[in-house]
């Protein structure tokens, strides 16, 4: 069952970064789902980075920095995925 985990504040297309407020810790190297009004996409958690700086772990409450494959919009959200979700 995927849970969320934050929702998108920002985007920055230029850099292909996402702002997301937390609302579940999220660690590199879970798989995350976005979802938003013009659909969805999976992909590892490769980059994330509070205030510039990067970091490995964000607690809830936390505004990071999500390097992030495709475009993103203001207003998604962010879930967790269980590796047993997508069937691996």
């Amino acid at each position: 069952m995927a849970v969320q985990v934050g929702r998108i504040t920002h985007y920055f297309p230029k850099v292909g970064v996402a702002v997301v407020e937390l609302t579940s810790p999220l660690s590199i190297g879970e798989t995350i789902k976005i979802e938003g009004k013009e659909g969805s996409f999976t992909q590892k958690v490769e980059s994330m980075q509070i205030d510039h700086v990067a970091v490995g772990e964000a607690r809830p409450g936390q505004s990071i920095g999500l390097k992030v494959a495709q475009r993103a919009k203001e207003g998604g959200f962010v879930y967790k995925v269980e590796e047993a979700e997508l069937g691996v």
